[in-house]
């Protein structure tokens, strides 16, 4: 499980399926930044992680100020699907 900070919408929200360093990622959970007073494009703010790591995410067993951050690009950003079981 990991943070990843997306600069710009590449349109996915919670429980998109994304390709990421090599592996189907899903996301957890999606906080959307920088809408008002934040930089021109806004950023989305992912806890994202394998379908294995679901239970631990949702029990909330694990310490969020721990876990890795990496950012990417809406353009670079493969979506396999945009919001849950919908294909884009």
């Amino acid at each position: 499980m990991q943070k990843l900070i997306v600069h710009g919408d590449p349109g996915i929200r919670k429980d998109a399926v994304i390709d990421y360093d090599g592996e189907e990622q899903t996301v957890f959970a999606i906080q959307r930044q920088g809408d008002y007073h934040g930089p021109d494009e806004p950023q989305l703010w992912c806890t994202i992680g394998t379908e294995d790591e679901r239970e631990a995410f949702e029990k909330r067993e694990f310490v969020p100020h721990w876990l890795d951050v990496d950012s990417v690009d809406a353009d670079d950003l493969d979506v396999v699907t945009a919001k849950g079981d919908l294909a884009v």
